[in-house]
């Protein structure tokens, strides 16, 4: 395939300066199914990400690849310069990668605080407990309460919390915004760009399209186990036939 879309092959190749994610041809099998289909991109040192494509692109096995969860069999993942092509999920996460996957996953008989006291690592970094509180000042007030009480909201921002307590230099963020109301989908967002600014570099996967678009410098669009457009968020987000015809946007 020489273009997609009108977009020409070698402007999906484009690699941004400082890299600190790279994969290279990522093919992902489940079983006998082929999910990833030699997916190639970066993601450079202090950026944002967004990870895009309709329902069953594979958005999610790219990280659970990354991760190590479900391991690719063929291509090359790196991280910092190491090949973890084939490195467990406590050797990705002790390297510096925070994960926060769907669903959230939290310990719902524990408090917040207790969920935050979980994560364990041997990184030193600026991210605390205490810190962690002044991003979300939610999770303050609601310290003590059990974490299966809390709204999706309350969730999803310990979900996140929780992982930047390992002081990831990667953060991976699956569907952030599922199922929370626009001023929640605000503060969220707004907390992912401050992690930005901390220095993170955040690969987001992301059904809401606009938004994600909103807070990333780069787009990565995937169909069907495949890249099908990589470029600025921007240049993505001005182009609405593309939008609706790769990524779904309403």
């Amino acid at each position: 395939m020489n273009a997609i879309l009108g977009h020409p092959v070698n402007a999906i190749l484009r690699h941004p300066v400082n890299a600190i994610l790279r994969l290279d041809g990522v093919q992902t099998w489940y079983g006998r199914s082929r999910v990833l289909d030699g997916v190639t991109f970066e993601a450079g040192r202090g950026e944002i990400v967004a990870l895009l494509g309709r329902n069953g692109a594979g958005k999610t096995t790219v990280l659970r690849s990354i991760m190590g969860l479900t391991p690719a069999r063929a291509g090359r993942i790196t991280l910092f310069d190491e090949d973890v092509t084939r490195c467990a999920p406590h050797r990705i996460v002790a390297m510096g990668v925070g994960y926060v996957p769907e669903g959230r996953r939290m310990f719902g008989t524990l408090s917040v605080e207790e969920n935050l006291l979980v994560p364990v690592t041997t990184r030193h970094g600026g991210w605390s407990i205490a810190r962690a509180y002044e991003l979300f000042p939610r999770l303050f007030e609601r310290r003590g309460a059990k974490a299966r009480t809390l709204s999706g909201g309350e969730q999803e921002m310990l979900a996140i919390a929780r992982a930047l307590l390992v002081n990831p230099r990667l953060l991976l963020l699956d569907e952030p915004s599922q199922g929370l109301a626009p001023m929640v989908v605000r503060d969220v967002f707004r907390a992912v760009r401050t992690m930005r600014d901390a220095g993170i570099t955040v690969l987001l996967v992301e059904q809401n399209v606009r938004a994600a678009l909103a807070i990333a410098e780069r787009a990565v669009v995937m169909d069907d186990g495949r890249i099908a457009w990589s470029g600025s968020a921007a240049e993505f987000a001005a182009d609405e036939g593309r939008m609706r015809a790769l990524a779904g946007a309403g």
